[in-house]
């Protein structure tokens, strides 16, 4: 079916703009490039020309391109048709091309044939999304290394040692009488160890590009009244939510998107913990302990005009245990405190602040890259997804059944095997159908 049809979307954005742009693809467009512009198509030149409709008639005029298969996008030709950004023209010069046979391409579309035809892979047509989607300039340079290959370089790394071993492994297996002296010949247990090492690093990176992708979620807790609202302002650089004197002000969460030096951070504000006769006040803290276990960082506040009581231990105590968290001491200023960055004997951080100044806010964004894991932003970082980092670990996983069962050749090949699978699926060497479906559902129609 895809290689049969002829499929047209608008390629831009929805709403009016100075340009807008209809994307054609398909096995052949010779009818269209003769009939839709009316003139004669150089490859890959722009030729001014009057879009007109079934009578003749001009429908809108600008610049038709044509790109003939195999060197174009989708790996078909493809003819694209940039006029004027109306929405009822480009309605016009779309329904025209239905009129000449072609559909409407689904979400996606364009994209899932340029992976179909080999032109890109599957990690690399998820780095067009993202590189659509990127909240800020780290991740669109992210995306857009992911796009042009970056991530996938590391993955066929990976995949091409284990193959050099499989084979290694799989001659073994046709000399049983000499394995050992075999697979010790070919350094067969240094070589997983350096796969297995290669992976770990390059499951690191992942986790930072999928954090970059995703962003940070962090809750911030604390009783009433220790600056959660004013921290959170102070974070987003306005006036998101309602500070006062009186607890209980913050009876909804709140949530605000910032950029901390190229993270993604998802701040979101609760309702301070403590006990309440308040209906209202009782489910906002429900919802603050919902939003915890959603949470891939807390920041629990604390007043530094305040000792330690009973209450701010019961909610340490109650925090799940395997979830990160950062200890931050609000308003130093009323104390003439000095902010500062520092650890407890147990490794704990703890940063000392002033949400209504500002003081000790570097602190708490250099503490916040060091809990999420990050390392700095450099130019080899790349965006990935959670897919990615379950098949990763799968691959890890089978490499280290791999390494427990190195006396038994046949469940050493066949756990390399199950790896090497598991890295194919990022990029789409080993993937479901209905998988694809989901991947490229996603996207924008028109790409």
């Amino acid at each position: 079916m895809i290689a049969r049809d002829i499929i047209a979307a608008i390629a831009t954005a929805p709403g009016r703009g100075g340009i807008g742009v209809v994307r054609v693809s398909g096995p052949s467009l010779s009818a269209f490039v003769s009939v839709l512009p009316g003139c004669s198509l150089q490859p890959r030149m722009a030729t001014l020309a009057i879009f007109r409709d079934r009578s003749g008639q001009a429908l809108d005029e600008g610049l038709a391109l044509f790109f003939p298969a195999p060197h174009s996008y989708t790996g078909e030709d493809v003819l694209e048709l940039q006029g004027h950004g109306s929405p009822v023209v480009l309605g016009q010069v779309l329904a025209r091309c239905i009129e000449l046979g072609a559909r409407l391409a689904r979400p996606g579309e364009f994209t899932e044939r340029a992976y179909i035809n080999g032109r890109i892979d599957l990690a690399q047509a998820e780095g067009v999304a993202d590189l659509i989607e990127a909240s800020n300039a780290t991740a669109a340079r992210a995306a857009l290394r992911s796009l042009q290959g970056h991530f996938s370089e590391l993955i066929q790394g990976l995949k091409d040692k284990i193959i050099n071993l499989r084979m290694l492994v799989e001659a073994t297996l046709d000399f049983p009488e000499e394995d050992v002296e075999f697979l010790q010949a070919g350094r067969a247990a240094e070589r997983l160890q350096d796969l297995r090492a290669q992976l770990d690093r390059v499951l690191g990176a992942t986790r930072q590009g999928s954090l970059l992708r995703e962003g940070l979620r962090v809750v911030l807790v604390g009783e009433p009244n220790v600056g959660k609202s004013s921290l959170l302002n102070r974070l987003a650089g306005d006036e998101v939510a309602i500070v006062t004197e009186v607890p209980g002000t913050t009876r909804d969460t709140l949530r605000e998107q910032i950029d901390i030096d190229g993270l993604p951070v998802h701040i979101i504000d609760t309702a301070g913990l403590r006990e309440s006769a308040d209906p209202v006040e009782r489910i906002g803290i429900e919802r603050t302990w919902a939003e915890v276990a959603r949470a891939d960082l807390v920041l629990l506040l604390s007043d530094a005009t305040r000792s330690a009581d009973d209450r701010s231990v019961a909610i340490l105590e109650r925090l799940p245990a395997a979830l990160p968290r950062l200890r931050v001491v609000n308003k130093i200023d009323l104390l003439d405190q000095p902010a500062r960055l520092e650890r407890d004997p147990s490794g704990e951080a703890r940063v000392w602040l002033s949400a209504k100044t500002g003081e000790g806010l570097d602190d708490l964004k250099r503490a916040l890259w060091q809990q999420a894991g990050c390392q700095a932003v450099g130019e080899g970082l790349f965006t990935a997804r959670a897919r990615h980092i379950a098949a990763l670990q799968v691959a890890s996983s089978h490499l280290g059944q791999a390494a427990a069962h190195s006396s038994q050749l046949e469940l050493y090949a066949e756990e390399l095997r199950l790896a090497h699978e598991a890295l194919g699926g990022i990029t789409g060497e080993f993937t479901a159908d209905d998988l694809l479906g989901e991947i490229f559902s996603r996207f924008c129609i028109g790409k």
